[in-house]
């Protein structure tokens, strides 16, 4: 049987706006991809140069969404999983294992292995995260300009002091995250009264 190892990771679960991003990245052995590490280790020009030479070598790749509408309606750890579900359904071909960064394991119709730290030990792991790095960044980019005054550009949904400044001036739009407190706290177009930093939670 031949072996196909998918690597997995999420991006955006701890955002305040936009969806989650998860990818599936099968990496042949003795790939020679140089630069691979943590994908919050790299900047944004080393993870965009990385990208093409990633989906260069890897013998499949895919990626996987769930919106703001999904994460509200199943919260953010079931919604993160489906985005991994989605991922892997996408691949070309069926994984024989999957790696997934963290402990907390979907329910995916493979085996699984769960690696503590795997964004920083796991190549097919680390591929997985800058891929769907860049991918929600340039989203998060696109919907600025449909979306504008919250910063989304530069902060990417994360709850900055000027994202959450622009959500006391502006209430939160239809691409934030309301079961999120901050984005609760404003309301939906609906600026608030005031709120805090220390009203962010990390979920």
């Amino acid at each position: 049987m031949n072996v196909c190892i998918a690597g997995i990771d999420e991006v955006g679960r701890g955002c305040l706006a936009g969806p989650v991003y998860a990818a599936a990245v099968v990496l042949p052995e003795g790939h020679g991809l140089i630069g691979l590490k943590d994908s919050k280790a790299l900047s944004a020009l080393q993870r965009e140069r990385l990208v093409p030479l990633i989906e260069a070598v890897a013998l499949d790749w895919a990626i996987g969404i769930a919106s703001a509408e999904e994460i509200d309606a199943i919260n953010i750890l079931q919604a993160t999983f489906l985005a991994m579900q989605r991922a892997v359904a996408a691949l070309k071909t069926v994984p024989t294992l999957c790696l997934i960064d963290g402990s907390q394991q979907p329910r995916l119709p493979v085996p699984i292995r769960m690696v503590i730290g795997g964004d920083r030990t796991e190549d097919a792991i680390m591929a997985a995260a800058i891929i769907a790095k860049v991918a929600r960044d340039a989203e998060m980019t696109r919907l600025d300009a449909q979306f504008p005054g919250y910063g989304l550009a530069r902060h990417k949904g994360y709850g900055t002091p000027a994202h959450l400044q622009a959500l006391v001036q502006q209430g939160a739009s239809r691409i934030h995250r309301l079961s999120f407190a901050p984005c609760a706290v404003a309301g939906f177009g609906l600026p608030a009264a005031s709120l805090q930093s220390s009203d962010v939670q990390s979920p």
